[in-house]
């Protein structure tokens, strides 16, 4: 049996995978930048299809969010072999994860947005590296994180029109002490900032909405898409990944149009894509 995980810091989602079923799971996220081997080892060990199918499985191919250097891999690696004795555990970015989904393995160009945002170029075997994974506090333009932001500072500072502010009261029941707590007292203020993904898709006809939508694409494909275009191949195939550029393709897609891009696919969850990737490899 393997095991393919693709993880943000919001989720993880698992296959567990043999010749005769699939077995899905999904837990909360892992991310090296927040958590550490015991906490990974103390989630592992809430979940009871983990548990039961521990010892059978023999590869883990883990992506995720923050999984960016050597020692955050190792992080990962330390917490899932501590609880997977008998597997050999394999940890890449979710830059990898969403270049496999898309490219196989061909040459292209892969846009992940989601919780988070980033972009790199892949060969066809391998990420070229880059430098765009700034995170929630300076970066992630386009993503949940960053729209959460958007609607926060504009609830806060009354610069939204009344009927959103009055769709927000009605859905969360928040005020500017409470908001400021959670954002720069908690552990983890970016599972705060990207929790309004909900209240953009419950309210995506306001015309308010779709240009925070729209201003969060422009943003993240005039910083990083268009000067890494121009940087290496422009004829290269474009994809995007995630849930915040599934949500939305629409109004992606728009802004794409506008900016003389086309995007040869998006997908939602590259867990799928994962699977299908690695089952027919082992």
């Amino acid at each position: 049996m393997i095991a393919i995980v693709y993880s943000g810091s919001r989720y993880s989602n698992w296959r567990l995978v043999d010749k005769k079923e699939v077995i899905e799971v999904r837990t909360n996220g892992i991310n090296p930048f927040f958590n550490d081997e015991k906490f990974i080892n103390q989630l592992l060990n809430k979940n009871t299809k983990l548990i039961n199918n521990a010892e059978a499985i023999k590869k883990i191919y883990f992506f995720g969010a923050g999984a960016s250097s050597k020692e955050r891999k190792e992080i990962i690696k330390k917490g899932l072999s501590d609880f997977f004795k008998f597997s050999k555990v394999y940890v890449e970015h979710d830059l990898d994860a969403a270049a496999k989904a898309s490219c196989d393995d061909k040459p292209g160009i892969v846009c992940v947005i989601g919780s988070g945002s980033n972009i790199a170029l892949f060969d066809g075997k391998k990420i070229i590296e880059n430098n765009y994974g700034l995170g929630y506090a300076i970066a992630d333009e386009g993503s949940a994180t960053w729209m959460g932001k958007t609607i926060l500072k504009a609830y806060l500072s009354e610069t939204m029109p009344i009927e959103i502010r009055a769709a927000f009261d009605k859905k969360y029941d928040l005020d500017r002490r409470l908001i400021m707590d959670k954002i720069y007292k908690l552990q983890h203020p970016n599972l705060f900032l990207n929790s309004f993904t909900s209240f953009l898709i419950e309210n995506r006809t306001s015309p308010y909405i779709q240009n925070v939508i729209k201003d969060g694409f422009r943003i993240f494909i005039d910083t990083y898409l268009i000067p890494l275009r121009q940087k290496h191949d422009s004829n290269l195939p474009i994809y995007f990944v995630g849930t915040v550029a599934a949500f939305f393709q629409d109004f992606l897609r728009e802004v794409a149009e506008e900016k003389q891009i086309k995007i040869r696919s998006v997908i939602k969850e590259p867990i799928y894509n994962l699977l299908n990737y690695y089952a027919n490899k082992n």
